[in-house]
């Protein structure tokens, strides 16, 4: 399985039609819970990082050849 990286103001193609019309969203915040925002009507939802990575037919904005590197954490940001 491919691991895919998700950044905030990615554009995502879901499976399924919002009931608008829409299959674009726009990811507006990361985490266990994936907040997006439909691009026909605006309206926001909280969709769980699992529905969401299940449902997710391609990311339409950025190219999905592209390096992406992963922030590494500093030994200060985990000593708290």
């Amino acid at each position: 399985m491919k691991f895919i990286q998700y950044k905030i103001g990615d554009i995502v193609q879901m499976k399924k039609k919002h009931p608008c019309g829409f299959q674009e969203w726009e990811v507006m915040q990361l985490g266990a819970d994936m907040r997006v925002k439909c691009c026909g009507c605006g309206r926001m939802v909280l969709i769980a990082r699992p529905k969401f990575i299940k449902g997710t037919k391609k990311i339409l904005n950025r190219d999905m050849n592209e390096k992406l590197e992963l922030e590494k954490r500093s030994e200060d940001s985990t000593m708290g």
